[in-house]
């Protein structure tokens, strides 16, 4: 197991941020934080399979542990990001148990799951061989994004589901989908802590995007313990906001 995946699982608190860029230089410098990983935003920014090749090689570099969020749950979609070598996947959208199980599925070797390519970059391009690499596949991250009614109303089924190791929660997409107005409604909270209860039920991890990091410890004392907070697009506006304040006086 991987140093990163037994923190994870363990419960202990990740730190993460976005990344919106699709720059390796980005990715580079906050390779340089003591953030414990970085999540590359292939659903809402801008990447293709080049810039996600190039920013995952740029993490690896540094040995900062990096997962991608990807377009789509899809299968073509997950290759792409474990053939380049992330260290695993945030999936959107993930609405039942049976499509939580395909996406598991997706992410390992087997019957019908993820395909074979001994040449890619997780592989070591050909160097460590078939068995090697399928033994250490199975340190693939599997994170399943709940942000939907839906999923919601079948979380304890989800959070029982075989190969998902953590449950992220997309605060914003469950304010969107309940019709209210902020992350902070009631509806919103109750939700929250509904699927943060069933994965501490069924022992997986649970975490969330929060605007505040002053939520952090309200959240952790409930039992979350992975944090992605802000994005390289939040820490520019704000350096830039913060030296245009001293400039001005």
């Amino acid at each position: 197991m991987s140093a990163f995946r037994d923190k994870l699982l363990s419960g202990e608190v990740i730190a993460a941020t976005w990344v919106k860029t699709p720059s390796p230089m980005i990715v580079e410098v906050l390779s340089l934080s003591s953030l414990d990983c970085l999540v590359l935003d292939a659903e809402h920014a801008p990447f293709d399979r080049t810039t996600l090749d190039l920013c995952i090689l740029a993490a690896r570099a540094y040995g900062k542990p990096v997962l991608v969020r990807p377009a789509s749950s899809s299968h073509e979609q997950i290759l792409n990001a474990l053939d380049c070598g992330a260290d695993g996947v945030v999936l959107p959208h993930i609405r039942s148990a049976e499509e939580a199980a395909e996406a598991v599925k997706a992410c390992h070797y087997g019957r019908g799951g993820r395909g074979f390519a001994g040449s890619s970059r997780s592989a070591g391009y050909t160097t460590k061989g078939m068995a090697k690499h399928r033994e250490t596949a199975k340190d693939v991250i599997v994170i399943a994004q709940i942000e939907d009614v839906e999923a919601v109303e079948d979380i304890d089924a989800i959070a029982r589901v075989a190969g998902v190791d953590a449950l992220f929660i997309g605060r914003a997409d469950l304010t969107v989908a309940y019709g209210a107005v902020t992350p902070d409604d009631e509806i919103v909270v109750a939700a929250v802590d509904r699927i943060v209860a069933a994965g501490k039920a069924a022992g997986r991890v649970t975490g969330m995007f929060l605007g505040r990091p002053s939520d952090v410890p309200i959240w952790r004392e409930k039992g979350a313990s992975l944090f992605v907070l802000g994005s390289d697009h939040d820490f520019i506006l704000q350096g830039a906001a913060a030296l245009g304040q001293v400039i001005r006086g």
